[in-house]
């Protein structure tokens, strides 16, 4: 695996990689787990060569967040990725990313509005700013992101499609299914924040989830159903749920129907951690 930290280096490695096959990317911010590593295998799949870049973008992060507490663990993701045949990482630093007088940024409106995007103002604009700088560094044929991240999935899908950095009819952006932990929590860097205590409290989130589903299915009205679920997460010890809301899958557009294909979105903190899902209703 190559290892590269500038755009003079990263041009001329990957136009090497794409004489012998297909690119894939997978951005991350590092601190990998399970779930990463799934992307980098679906990667593997469907490209002759996978690129993983690691870069925690402080555009994203908003004035009073975790920037500089995000976890950084360059050796050990660098071991991580090689023992998966990752072709090519790029970790730039940010003044490499974001060079002196940068003054660029990107907006997508409707699916960044409300839920994390209502919660975390410019958390999207960072996002898509710094996700389409990747496109045009690394130039790959396919991008792999976690469905954790719904939202997230969503600006980035239309992004590249209103600034056309993809074919056009071609499924380029790939999601991949959340990683889960043996109690159904979804796999984050941000568990590792958890205490033990937080940790066993965190399980209740995606119980409650479930259930809440079940009682939409069963024929419950959806505001109530929600109501209940949020009720449930402050009694099991959760300190305070952000948002806890029915969306179209595609859209994002709130509902309160029971569509099997409308999703269900949660975000609540325990102390510090914000820990955040999403499952569809069918």
């Amino acid at each position: 695996m190559e290892t590269v930290t500038t755009l003079a280096r990263l041009r001329p490695a990957t136009d090497a990689l794409r004489t012998s096959g297909s690119l894939a990317l997978v951005p991350t911010m590092g601190a990998l787990h399970e779930g990463h590593l799934t992307l980098v295998r679906e990667a593997r799949e469907k490209a002759d060569h996978v690129a993983v870049s690691i870069f925690v973008n402080p555009r994203q992060f908003g004035p009073n967040e975790d920037l500089d507490a995000y976890p950084r663990q360059m050796a050990r993701d660098s071991a991580l990725l090689e023992a998966e045949g990752v072709a090519l990482l790029w970790a730039p630093p940010p003044d490499e990313v974001y060079p002196k007088g940068y003054a660029t940024n990107i907006s997508v409106e409707g699916v960044s509005s409300g839920l994390c995007g209502g919660d975390r103002p410019g958390h999207f604009d960072g996002v898509a700013t710094v996700v389409c700088k990747l496109f045009n560094q690394v130039r790959p044929d396919l991008a792999f992101f976690g469905e954790k991240d719904w939202q997230q999935l969503a600006v980035i899908r239309r992004m590249a499609r209103d600034l056309d950095l993809t074919r056009p009819h071609v499924d380029a952006i790939h999601g991949v299914p959340i990683v889960r932990e043996a109690d159904g929590l979804a796999m984050s860097s941000r568990n590792a924040y958890l205490s033990a205590e937080q940790r066993a409290i965190a399980a209740a989130l995606p119980r409650a989830m479930s259930g809440a589903i079940a009682e939409m299915r069963g024929g419950m009205a959806v505001k109530t159903a929600l109501r209940e679920l949020s009720a449930t997460l402050l009694a099991a010890g959760f300190d305070s749920v952000d948002y806890a809301e029915v969306r179209t899958g595609a859209d994002l557009i709130p509902s309160v129907e029971a569509d099997p294909e409308n999703r269900l979105f949660v975000a609540a903190r325990i102390g510090g951690t914000r820990l955040i899902d999403n499952r569809a209703l069918g």
